[in-house]
């Protein structure tokens, strides 16, 4: 049996994320993509496990998946069939074998995404799909200053949307960095794991703090509160995209 791994860059404007819903057979979701063509490939059902469970609307530049098969096909035959058959949207951009007990998600040490901020009178057709629009100036220090509450290993309660999580909040944010221009704020957030809506929720806080709406010394007392309503909102999931999952 070989183990297969994919890296995988998708558009995610138009599905209800990474991981197939069983509960919703109108879902249209990556894994469905990828699994529908690889079990047509090896003519029977193909399970595809996926690193990050990427959340409706969110994209991704490196999505990390593995499947088992017995095929002997040629790994730049899987990648080419893989292309030719899945949806323009989504892409194979590496395939590679692995050893028996590599397990994509697993496996993650660490998992870094990115948020794009575009700013200004009026917002760019060609971005519509891929940015968060802020009609306000952000002020940059303020965010950098608030972020800085966030690193290092903290409960996120605060920052889930799931108010029913029985497992522990815990999580360790290892860095947050900002680029930013004259119109435009990149944040990129790497930490051991994400919680759903979690780096969402982090960058809607921290554009409130932009805004100026709160203070960012504030950022420490709602992280601290356990408490949603105090943290800011969940920014639109199209100015997501998941950039790397790290293995060491």
């Amino acid at each position: 049996m070989r183990n297969i791994k994919l890296v995988l860059e998708y558009d995610g404007s138009r599905y209800d994320g990474w991981q197939k819903q069983a509960g919703n057979p109108k879902s249209v979701t990556i894994q469905d993509k990828v699994e529908s063509v690889l079990t047509k490939m090896e003519h029977e059902t193909v399970t595809v496990i996926g690193a990050a469970r990427t959340e409706a609307g969110v994209h991704a530049y490196a999505q990390i998946a593995n499947f088992t098969t017995n095929t002997d096909m040629k790994l730049y035959e899987i990648k080419h069939y893989l292309n030719r058959f899945l949806p323009r949207d989504i892409a194979v951009v590496e395939v590679a074998e692995v050893p028996e007990r590599f397990h994509s998600s697993f496996n993650a040490k660490a998992f870094r995404y990115e948020y794009k901020i575009t700013m200004g009178e009026v917002s760019s057709v060609f971005e519509r799909k891929y940015n968060y629009y802020s009609f306000h100036k952000l002020d940059i220090l303020k965010m950098r200053q608030a972020a800085k509450h966030l690193i290092g290993s903290h409960d996120f309660k605060a920052f889930s949307d799931n108010k029913r999580m029985k497992k522990s909040t815990v999580r360790t944010i290892n860095k947050i960095d900002f680029y930013s221009d004259i119109n435009e704020i990149v944040i990129t957030i790497e930490a051991d794991d994400f919680w759903p809506n979690m780096a969402r929720i982090i960058v809607g806080t921290l554009i409130e703090m932009g805004e100026g709406n709160k203070q960012p010394d504030s950022m420490k007392d709602i992280l601290e509160s356990g408490n949603r309503d105090q943290a800011g909102m969940t920014a639109e999931a199209r100015g997501l995209f998941l950039q790397e999952v790290l293995y060491q």
